[in-house]
């Protein structure tokens, strides 16, 4: 098999994210090897993996924009996409928001409700 890798990758065992969609879509993955230049992951639905995402490694609290390579099985590999300032927010603070935006539009269902009772 022809190595067409400029990096070496070296291998490991983190937990990882993938987030897409705005990170409105989340998929939990191990991933199996690790470059500055890309990673190996591995996870239990690929059909749900789109071609461009964001992959945080929860260890280190790192994110990387990463493009699907090849996929088999249950494993991929990606390649890392040069990071673009401020276009990806921490997967967490995504999250976080989610949840926020969530308890507004309850608190404002309840405002109305209540105002419409007078």
């Amino acid at each position: 098999m022809l190595e067409r890798r400029q990096t070496l990758r070296t291998r490991v065992i983190f937990r990882g994210h993938i987030a897409y969609n705005k990170c409105l879509s989340t998929i939990d993955c191990v991933v199996r090897n690790f470059s500055e230049d890309g990673a190996k992951i591995e996870f239990d639905n690929l059909a749900l993996l789109p071609d461009e995402f964001d992959l945080l490694i929860a260890k280190d609290a790192r994110s990387f924009r990463a493009k699907l390579s090849w996929r088999s099985g249950n494993q991929a590999g990606l390649t890392f996409r040069p990071a673009i300032p401020m276009a990806t927010v921490p997967l967490d603070w995504a999250q976080r928001l989610r949840r926020s935006e969530a308890e507004q539009r309850r608190l404002q269902i309840k405002m109305a409700q209540l105002l419409s009772a007078h």
